[in-house]
């Protein structure tokens, strides 16, 4: 079935990226679009987009938006080479920084406002250009606030009469938190600010606001989906999730397999595939030279690719290092993140640098020379919505070792299994880190072992045209629930019929 789908999102590859969200909304729209979708895509105009090279040119179309006391303009530019179109919003007072969303030191002060702009901008871009959608999937805190306007602000506008809501949980932890003194700029009603509105605790919640207002709810993996409804993993919202789990679905994340090929990969300095792995060898010693590691081409190198954040387990990580450098290892870091764990990673670097070198930076084609050159991938995350790195790492013949939580337990299967891809840990602690280490170097020593590990990785198929079906079966059910909802409520607004009353009966 074709459907008007318009997907909203604070990032997007190769546009802008500060993690695996960019990942999810860069490929899906195309991926829909071969289902017979025409999909629309939105996007703040950052810096990063600017510097990006992508060829944008105006819109013809200036959109002005109430934000608090004041009408805010935005300049609208268009992308329309790539496989879907791309509209972003152009505002450099809130858009033209170094950073996505804040710097290593902190959130940016004005965040609410950045937001609710781009998302009210969103609903009058969509009105203006006469793109009536079936569908608005949004994503994350950044667009949690398009659900809420269309339930509360254009909840009378015709032209939204049939429009239902999606909204992605990527991740539960960040949830958009503001203060209550800054309600007025979000231009909701006052009374959506209560607990089974927009309030969390005395605070402004657009994570909540999302959930609240979405017609289906969706994660990035079947065990998130579950996870998040526990008070371990909820981050306070799991009562609601509970209440909503009727509507909550798990779908995992897929994979672009064209950006992610090992056998025509353009950044790597050789090719290689399941059949000929003759140049991962090549791969790994470009990794030991960008990382400056004098290691012999035989020793296994552990890879971690990942934001540097509490989430994805450096803790743990830093605990288990002095055993992990007493093993004939090297380990290479690479990402950027909180600055506590920049300095912690950092710190550790300098203190075990002939095994292990820490680049703080993103910087994606290192991410895949990486992904083909180490040996091993290491996610020991506390918790992982979905997780990329370990499915990427599969098709590179680079085995994942990761701790069983989220989508990181959905797409791995324990070597000890017999039809294993990878080693899984279930233990949060630096003790089951290293043994899950050590347990994988045993079978790295057996070649023939590790080659067929290898093989099988690479023989599994995380392609997106499986999880966009499933996304398109969901926006239908969004479909029926918004229908539902108008229908519930058109009853209750109808008048009550008065028997016509009988003239013996009348005064």
């Amino acid at each position: 079935m074709a459907l008007n789908v318009v997907i909203a999102a604070s990032e997007a590859t190769p546009y802008a990226k500060t993690g695996g969200l960019a990942d999810v909304v860069g490929a899906l729209p195309a991926a829909l679009k071969r289902l017979g979708c025409k999909v629309v895509l939105f996007l703040p105009y950052y810096r990063q987009v600017a510097q990006s090279g992508i060829e944008v040119e105006p819109a013809g179309l200036d959109i002005s938006i109430p934000i608090g006391k004041r009408e805010v303009k935005a300049q609208i530019l268009i992308h329309a080479k790539g496989e879907v179109p791309v509209y972003f919003i152009k505002r450099d007072e809130f858009y033209d920084r170094s950073y996505l969303y804040g710097t290593p030191e902190g959130d940016y002060f004005d965040n609410l406002e950045r937001y609710a702009f781009f998302s009210r901008c969103v609903l009058e871009i969509l009105k203006a250009r006469g793109f009536a959608p079936d569908v608005i999937h949004c994503n994350d805190w950044q667009t949690g606030l398009i659900p809420a306007y269309l339930k509360d602000i254009y909840k009378d506008d015709e032209y939204f009469s049939r429009t239902s809501t999606l909204f992605t949980i990527h991740n539960i932890a960040y949830q958009g938190l503001f203060s209550q003194k800054l309600y007025e700029l979000t231009g909701l009603s006052p009374i959506l600010y209560n607990p089974e509105g927009v309030e969390f605790w005395g605070q402004i919640n657009l994570l909540k606001a999302g959930i609240v207002s979405s017609d289906v709810i969706t994660t990035v993996s079947e065990a998130y989906s579950k996870e998040i409804q526990t008070p371990e993993y909820g981050y306070g919202l799991e009562g609601l999730l509970i209440k909503r789990k009727d509507d909550l679905h798990g779908v995992l994340n897929g994979v672009d397999y064209d950006e992610w090929n090992p056998e025509a990969d353009p950044v790597l300095p050789a090719n290689y595939s399941a059949e000929n792995l003759k140049g991962k060898a090549t791969c790994k010693r470009k990794v030991l030279k960008e990382f400056n590691l004098k290691l012999k081409i035989g020793v296994p190198v552990i890879g971690i690719i990942s934001r540097l954040a509490a989430q994805k387990g450096f803790d743990i990580l830093s605990e288990a290092m002095p055993e992990l450098m007493k093993l004939n290892i090297g380990i290479v870091v690479i990402g950027t993140g909180d600055k506590k764990y920049q300095m912690l990673m950092e710190e550790l670097a300098a203190r075990y640098h002939h095994k292990l070198s820490v680049k703080i930076v993103f910087d994606q084609a290192l991410s895949h020379v990486m992904e083909a050159g180490c040996d091993m991938l290491l996610m020991p995350s506390r918790y992982e919505p979905c997780g990329l790195n370990q499915i990427y790492s599969l098709r590179y013949g680079t085995i994942p070792v990761v701790r069983a939580t989220g989508g990181l337990d959905d797409t791995v299967r324990d070597y000890k299994e017999g039809d294993g891809n990878g080693f899984k840990f279930d233990e949060y602690s630096a003790e089951a880190l290293v043994a899950k280490v050590k347990e994988a170097l045993e079978v790295y020593n057996d070649k023939e072992a590790w080659k067929e590990l290898m093989r099988r990785g690479m023989a599994q198929d995380f392609s997106w045209e499986s999880s966009a079906q499933k996304y398109l079966s969901l926006y239908l059910k969004a479909q029926e629930n918004c229908l539902k909802v108008n229908q519930a409520s058109q009853k209750k607004t109808q008048p009550t019929a008065v028997p016509a009353q009988k003239p013996s009966e009348t005064k």
